[in-house]
């Protein structure tokens, strides 16, 4: 989806629920408290993003199910299908120290600890416990790395750079595929003579 300037992606509306209305959001957010702290806006990815007022939220399974004074009933929710909820840059909530946003580090350099380039990173998916990171090395290859403490071991926003230590065999899995195992081709039969 194209970006917006000055707004940043907080979720995206991927179905409706039930029948009044409720849209489900994957959330892209560490804490859908985020939701209730600073207004929301939709975005189709054409025009400028609306605004969308929220009047509640809940967790359901790996969704927030969100209803809106805006949407009410499940053809308005359908409608919002492939949305994405943003909020305005100006609205995000102060960090803690060390703390950084995710949108941040896309377009940064990703490289193991002695140096070799792995690619950069180009998103992320959220998935309950943790981010997945989408790196894509320099033949468009795509890389999925657990974001997890163990195998990202430096963040320096200045130097755009990320230091990384995926799990052993991670890269071998994505960069060098085992090759499609050949048929084994049965012997000729013999012929039977002719009579």
């Amino acid at each position: 989806m194209k970006e917006q300037p000055g707004f940043i992606p907080v979720g995206g509306v991927v179905k409706a629920h039930g029948i009044r209305g409720e849209f489900g959001i994957r959330s892209y957010a560490d804490s859908p408290a985020l939701f209730d702290e600073a207004p929301l806006f939709l975005s189709d990815g054409k025009g400028r993003p609306r605004p969308i007022e929220v009047t509640s939220w809940r967790a359901h399974k790996d969704l927030i199910l969100m209803t809106s004074p805006q949407v009410a009933d499940r053809d308005q929710a359908e409608a919002l299908r492939g949305m994405e909820l943003l909020v305005r840059e100006t609205d995000l909530p102060e960090l803690e120290e060390g703390e950084l946003y995710l949108h941040e580090i896309i377009g940064c350099r990703v490289t193991l600890q002695d140096g070799s380039e792995v690619g950069e990173l180009k998103g992320f998916y959220e998935t309950g416990e943790q981010d997945t990171w989408v790196i894509e090395n320099g033949e468009g290859v795509e890389i999925l790395l657990p974001a997890v403490p163990e195998f990202v071991l430096d963040i320096d926003l200045d130097a755009e750079a990320i230091v990384i230590e995926p799990p052993e065999g991670l890269l071998d899995l994505y960069l060098h595929p085992d090759p499609p195992k050949q048929k084994k081709r049965r012997p000729p039969r013999p012929k039977k003579p002719s009579a």
